[in-house]
């Protein structure tokens, strides 16, 4: 087996098919779209280079803006709504056991193994002002029972409410799977010491969950600003742009209004974003001791480089 994994070619013919399918689906479309957004190219005929215009008309546009601010909006309501209740939810399954801890952890999967289409139009009729089940409700305890909830004011809470929902079974299965991954003797001493179930959440369950929710988390913000198919079904962006996201805008400015070369633009800044916030979170999440090794590497790098 040595011998056969220190042959050149044998490495090669395992490491290319993945370096092939990384280059030609996944490098070679990022460069494509980085040129097409320094060009006017409407996805059909000739085009010309027109350098930094799109991006300049970019940051001048209104409608982008508000496709941003929703999109960091549901990004603020997975980080602070949907994935503490999973967390939670996942901690209390995982002490539940038996038949009703398989129960439930299907019954909150569901939604994610259905269609979003369906998932659009089943919250459409919800939220529908003549019969939907949300206005009957309201009426049964005496309410008015006729509001539109896709009105200008109404309507961005009303899509947040179907995306954080949505999204909430994949959220708390990572969880799940995370603290079903903890070593059990740990809760056991805690126990045996007198702990509560509060107390070992607290000490024991959230700080070996740390890896874990890092990665939900930045899953959940670059989810957030790429988030298309369930707004596009529901509202389309309307009414006025007010339920407008990212993804959104990106597919009404290539595919409808025919500004490739502005859509390509946008899944630039798209990109950058979901860089800078990958960073971002490696470092509020990153170990003190990991900064101290880093921060000591640094300053024997610097010290070489004088001497």
């Amino acid at each position: 087996m040595k011998k056969l994994y220190s042959n050149k070619l044998v490495i090669l013919s395992l490491v290319l098919p993945g370096v092939l399918l990384f280059v030609f689906a996944i490098l070679a479309p990022i460069c494509l779209s980085v040129y097409y957004g320094f060009t006017d190219y409407s996805g059909m005929g000739s085009y010309q280079m027109i350098g930094f215009e799109n991006y300049r008309n970019l940051f001048t546009d209104k409608t982008f803006g508000i496709a941003l601010r929703n999109s960091l909006l549901l990004a603020v309501g997975f980080i602070c709504i949907q994935h503490p209740l999973a967390l939670i939810t996942a901690a209390v399954l995982d002490k539940l056991g038996g038949r009703g801890e398989n129960f439930f952890r299907c019954v909150y999967f569901i939604p994610n193994v259905i269609s979003v289409a369906v998932i659009a139009y089943l919250w459409k009729f919800i939220y529908n002002p003549d019969f939907g089940l949300l206005n009957n409700i309201l009426k049964a305890f005496g309410g008015r029972g006729d509001t539109n909830w896709f009105d200008s004011k109404t309507a961005i809470w009303a899509v947040l409410i179907v995306l954080i929902w949505h999204g909430f079974g994949w959220g708390m299965l990572i969880y799940y799977t995370g603290i079903k991954n903890i070593d059990p003797v740990l809760y056991e001493a805690a126990t045996i010491d007198g702990a509560n179930q509060i107390t070992t959440f607290l000490k024991i369950t959230l700080p070996l969950m740390k890896p874990v929710i890092q990665v939900n988390v930045t899953m959940a913000v670059i989810s957030a600003l790429k988030q298309m198919e369930t707004v596009y079904l529901l509202t389309n962006g309307g009414p006025g742009n007010s339920t407008q996201f990212t993804a959104n805008y990106l597919y009404q400015q290539a595919f409808k209004a025919f500004r490739y070369g502005y859509g390509n633009a946008i899944g630039v800044v798209f990109i950058i974003i979901c860089l800078a916030v990958t960073v971002g979170l490696n470092k509020v999440f990153e170990e003190p001791e990991e900064r101290k090794l880093k921060k000591r590497k640094r300053i024997r790098a610097k010290a070489k480089g004088v001497s």
